[in-house]
């Protein structure tokens, strides 16, 4: 299911857009009829790669892994995000998100978090969404606290050293779910 936000078009990425965008832009471009923005992903074609090997073990998987953001008014590709599987037996998901530096400080970061958080508390299953960050003040850890996210840790990633972890309650978001963004 697309999630629309006003700036916004959130993609869900299934096998055939996986395997379109690991080609490449031209070919991801084509596929889904969209620009593609210069450096959109920071990440490369790891985390599409963990997406579509979890999609070909479990098709349940589909909407709980990468979404593509399309700025509607350019229609163009401007980062990626999405969850990191579907929710876990404490109904637990994990999200994550980028915005291509010539689209940052807009506000689209922003908005993209709030359509994956939306998206995920519509689900029934969805008590608790967690994330990560690198350990100082910075963009997203004020994306965070703005939806009422709360750092519960700090832990060792294996690819990034010392990150933190946040963590957000159905019930504060459902407090705040009106916010402006």
């Amino acid at each position: 299911m697309i999630i629309e936000t006003k700036n916004l078009r959130l993609i869900p990425c299934n096998r055939e857009i996986l395997n379109k965008a690991m080609e490449g832009n031209n070919e991801l471009g084509s596929l889904l009829d969209i620009q593609i923005a210069d450096n959109w992903t920071e990440f490369g074609i790891e985390p599409l790669k963990y997406a579509l090997n979890l999609l070909l073990k479990d098709h349940e998987e589909i909407g709980w892994l990468t979404y593509f953001p399309i700025h509607k008014q350019d229609n163009k590709l401007i980062g990626s995000g999405g969850y990191k599987g579907k929710p876990n037996e404490y109904g637990t998901v994990e999200i994550g998100y980028e915005i291509t530096p010539a689209y940052r400080n807009k506000g689209f970061a922003t908005e993209m978090a709030k359509g994956l958080i939306s998206n995920a508390f519509t689900d029934s299953s969805v008590k608790i969404i967690i994330a990560h960050t690198l350990p100082e003040e910075n963009a997203s850890t004020k994306i965070l606290t703005r939806f009422g996210f709360v750092k519960t840790g700090e832990m060792m990633d294996p690819d990034d050293g010392l990150i933190w972890k946040w963590e957000l309650k159905k019930f504060n978001f459902n407090q705040i779910e009106n916010l402006n963004c």
